[in-house]
């Protein structure tokens, strides 16, 4: 099995990833909303949106 993040085998420890940093950058990914589940249900997406517009200001 290779990482799936740069193609290096991976390691037990950290599986299925090749090393934390690699790890880290996999949630780094999902909290940034680089990767998603796909809903063909239009009430998750409305609910989506909305809950977007919900949310307060980020400064970055």
């Amino acid at each position: 099995m290779s990482c799936p993040i740069c193609g290096k085998p991976t390691q037990q420890s950290v599986r299925p990833f090749c090393s934390k940093r690699c790890a880290d950058l996999d949630l780094a990914k999902w909290l940034n909303g680089a990767y998603a589940v796909p809903s063909e249900d239009q009430e998750d997406l409305e609910n989506a949106l909305e809950d977007q517009k919900n949310l307060p200001p980020t400064e970055h």
